[in-house]
């Protein structure tokens, strides 16, 4: 493979909402730049970037895929993302690595979450863009619409380099203001014309728009602009300085599909987006410490994402900042401390490997047999180590139990959900004891639907999926006081023990308090552990429907013991048959978990949601705006909240996003509670 300096390297990552076309798009970016001489289809399960059989099946990306290739003097690196939000880790690994970002937007289909979501994120990282307007060839599209509600959302730091001719089926191409030419496509092929006289009036109204936007950027170049005006190369210039510096966000299209503007998107990446040499040194977790963008550099180097394949083992996506990665030689993962040897090294075009020797400060590969390396570690100098900032991935929000339809397979189960862990920042499983329920974690239904097919695929294991039991809990509403006193006499030496118990609620969440109030000595000091030993153990079943019992004080007061029969474990049942004694006469009551919920949805379907959140019991915090999206803050029962992420898809036609974390307890409502209790005991009877 060629050598290329850093200067003519694009990390490009495409990041929009899901169906807006990326993968055609990156197909067709594949297909111009005669990376391949197949043009790959989503619908026809033959595309490049989508190959997991997975992605073939349900026709959209699940991962993110590499491939470079070669556009005429450049060497881009291109990153295709998800946009479904139940794989929004994906593109955000995407993006931590990437240099630049191209936001495809459906023109149809307009702004949608995803594509905000990817916005807001490329804005976290000071990610310079491209906006590509898709799917031109739609009927009853219109450009200048679609573009006023870009500026809108995005501000009038978004700036057209091109206008279309015609739309629909009537759409044959672009007017480049730059080029001051009209490219029109027919079947694949390009051509350079003048252009037509009834677009010219509308050419120089853009124009002149581009050009005072690019001399706005900097104060020279508005010197210059107010008096000769600027020259092509200017334009030029100031366009790339203005875009790598975030000024502005230029806009293009077409129509990936039918590839027509893909090649001048891809003059426009190699023109305007920046290389990694063009972007800031690069800055570790401790601020002091930072690296050029260089091969010259010590190295410093980021994995981004963590692949386990069959009879390879686990290939680590890294990007290398600084520095020069080459086989054979000895690192240090600097997050954990410990050495790596670089064995094999590749770059990827979807699933096709190429090995190399080396990849350069610039580059991104792909590295085999680490020994102890995952997603969002950094690989450095043995003898300059730098830590970089790991990527921060969203938390889980959708969870579901599991159980292997075969019995036997628990041991493979096991294993095959590790791996996916390894492979899935956003994806963890744990088994409950108290619920007695193997647990899975995911972003939402439909993640955790793709995990439970890759261990059928993968691993040769079927999984039932069942609704996650709930970890009620239970506690007092009023302070007793109570005896507990156990005595067993039956030949020989006897049992004795006597205690005297004060139980008083506590402020919820403070869990359990025990306190020796015995003076006098009418219970020996030694015996007073396990009294208290006696109540924690009995606190794991509650009487009400056998919930542990939280937020509880109890205080031993009084009570008597024998000086031969008296001995710990009696202490212990008596400790015990007093908290039992006291929970039945205290006023106990349910506990149910509170989910703290946060929605992001547009606001046409604000509606919708608050009113599904206050059927599903939530009482609403807040709400904000972030841009054109609304943030509603709930406050909504655990229980309530199974299979949300469906519900919400459907109400806002995939456009809705949600997030929650425990919160805290609160009292059931007391229909709802006997309804719990009564559940609780006929599962409890068919366990028998």
């Amino acid at each position: 493979m060629k050598d290329y300096n850093i200067e003519k390297i694009r990390n490009i990552c495409l990041a929009s909402h899901g169906g807006s076309g990326k993968t055609t798009l990156a197909e067709a970016m594949l297909y111009d730049a005669k990376a391949t001489t197949r043009l790959g289809k989503v619908d026809a399960g033959n595309s490049i970037m989508d190959y997991d059989q997975d992605e073939i099946d349900r026709k959209c990306s699940i991962n993110l895929s590499l491939a470079h290739f070669n556009w005429k003097d450049k060497f881009l690196n291109l990153i295709d993302t998800p946009g479904y939000a139940d794989f929004m880790g994906e593109r955000i690994a995407g993006m931590r690595v990437a240099d630049s970002c191209i936001i495809v937007i459906d023109v149809a289909s307009g702004l949608e979450v995803g594509t905000e979501m990817a916005w807001q994120e490329a804005d976290k990282m000071n990610l310079p863009r491209i906006l590509f307007v898709n799917k031109m060839t739609k009927e009853n599209v219109n450009f200048r619409e679609i573009l006023e509600k870009i500026i809108e959302r995005f501000g009038t730091s978004v700036l057209p380099l091109q206008i279309p001719i015609g739309s629909g089926s009537s759409f044959k191409g672009v007017v480049d203001l730059i080029e001051e030419k009209a490219i029109t496509y027919e079947n694949g092929k390009m051509t350079e014309s003048e252009i037509p006289d009834d677009m010219k009036e509308s050419f120089e109204s853009f124009k002149e728009k581009m050009v005072e936007s690019v001399a706005e950027t900097e104060d020279s170049l508005t010197e210059k602009y107010l008096d000769k005006g600027l020259s092509r190369e200017e334009v030029i210039t100031g366009l790339k300085a203005g875009v790598t510096s975030g000024k502005l966000f230029p806009v293009l299209c077409g129509d990936a599909f039918s590839r027509a503007g893909v090649d001048r998107l891809l003059d426009g990446i190699s023109k305007y987006l920046p290389s990694p040499k063009d972007r800031p040194p690069i800055t570790g977790k401790d601020k002091s410490a930072t690296r050029e963008n260089s091969p010259d550099a010590p190295l410093s180097a980021l994995v981004f994402k963590t692949l386990v394949e069959p009879h390879v083992g686990e290939l680590n996506l890294v990007r290398v900042y600084s520095g020069v990665l080459s086989s054979g030689r000895e690192v240090i993962n600097s997050t954990k401390g410990s050495a790596e040897k670089i064995s094999q090294i590749f770059l990827f075009k979807g699933k096709e490997r190429i090995e190399v020797k080396e990849i350069k400060a610039g580059n991104i590969g792909a590295l085999v047999k680490l020994k102890n390396t995952r997603t969002g570690d950094t690989l450095a100098d043995k003898g300059n180590p730098i830590v970089l900032e790991g990527i921060d991935f969203p938390r889980p929000a959708a969870s579901i139990a599991i159980v292997p339809r075969t019995k036997g397979d628990e041991d493979r189960v096991s294993s095959g959900l590790a791996r996916i862990a390894e492979e899935d920042p956003t994806f963890s499983v744990k088994y409950d004891a108290e619920l007695k329920q193997t647990l899975i974690y995911g972003l939402g239904e439909l993640h955790l639907e793709v995990v439970v097919s890759r261990l059928r695929r993968k691993f040769g294991v079927d999984m039932e999926l069942v609704k996650p039991r709930i970890p009620y809990r239970e506690t007092v509403r009023r302070k007793v006081e109570v005896q507990g006193k156990y005595k067993k006499q039956s030949g020989g030496r006897g049992q004795y023990g006597d205690v005297w118990v004060r139980f008083e609620p506590l402020k919820r969440g403070s869990g359990f308090e025990f306190v020796n109030g015995v003076v006098g000595g009418s219970i020996p000091s030694k015996y007073i552990p396990s009294v208290e030993k006696g109540i924690r153990g009995a606190m794991q079943k509650g009487v009400i429907a056998g919930y542990p019992t939280v937020d509880l004080k109890a205080t031993a007061y009084d009570g008597s013991y024998h000086s031969v029969d008296s001995s710990d474990i009696a202490f212990k049942i008596a400790g015990s048959l007093a908290f039992k004694k006291g929970q039945e006469t205290a006023d106990s009551y349910l506990l149910e978990p509170i989910s703290a919920v946060e929605v992001v949805i547009p606001e046409e379907y604000m509606g919708d949601v608050m009113g599904d959140l206050n059927s599903r019991r939530g009482k609403i915090q807040g709400m904000e705006s972030e841009g054109t999206l609304q943030k509603i803050k709930a406050a909504v029962p655990q229980a309530e909240m199974y299979r949300y992420s469906s519900q919400l898809r459907s109400m806002t036609q995939g456009r809705g996003t949600f997030s929650q974390t425990f919160s805290h307890y609160e009292e059931v409502p007391r229909e709802i509670a006997e309804r719990i209790i009564s559940e609780t005991a006929k599962e409890k009877e068919q366990e028998k």
